[in-house]
């Protein structure tokens, strides 16, 4: 399948920002990267931060699809949700290159509440937020969305932990701290 180069201009941002960082990448760089010319990237984004949410939006899209297939394979089951987002973050921490979360990320890059990428990031993590939410409904705790809260919390200590410790012990630590607030 032929990849349009829309496509190949975000693959090769996403490379370079979650390696090298946001602002330390050129347009330029990433021009080069994808082997096209500044004319074609000016058709496709208006500007860098446009590339930067379409960046985060691809991100968004993998997290969720990961999130949501866990959901789906433990039906309906918090518990097993939490063994598989666990077992996901420790395979996502072994990964080459893993530099940690890239909402995270961008968003101590991009201090601005009202930029387009924080709005971006705000997105993605109030559809975390709500879905860590809906995994726990159904134990019928007091209130889902402080619950929800604390998960979020839970899930960034894990994406830091991820590119500073290892990964097992990230994926059981998760774990851990998933059952403990749930039992409560």
């Amino acid at each position: 399948m032929k990849t349009s180069m829309r496509e190949a201009l975000i693959e090769a941002a996403t490379e370079l920002f979650y390696a090298d960082g946001l602002r330390a990448v050129s347009v330029d760089k990433v021009i080069e990267k994808a082997g096209t010319t500044k004319v074609t990237f000016y058709r496709h984004f208006k500007s860098k931060d446009d590339l930067v949410v379409a960046h985060l939006e691809r991100r968004a899209e993998q997290e969720r699809a990961g999130i949501t297939a866990a959901i789906e394979a433990a039906g309906g089951d918090p518990d097993r949700t939490f063994q598989l987002i666990a077992q996901q973050l420790g395979t996502m921490a072994c990964e080459q290159g893993f530099r940690g979360c890239p909402f995270i990320n961008a968003a101590a890059e991009y201090p601005d509440a009202a930029s387009a990428v924080r709005i971006q990031v705000d997105a993605h993590r109030a559809w975390c937020k709500t879905t860590f939410a809906d995994i726990v409904r159904p134990l019928g705790l007091d209130d889902p969305a402080a619950t929800a809260d604390d998960l979020m919390l839970i899930r960034d200590g894990a994406m830091v932990a991820g590119y500073l410790d290892d990964a097992d012990a990230l994926a059981a630590s998760f774990l851990r701290s998933a059952r403990a607030l749930t039992a409560a």
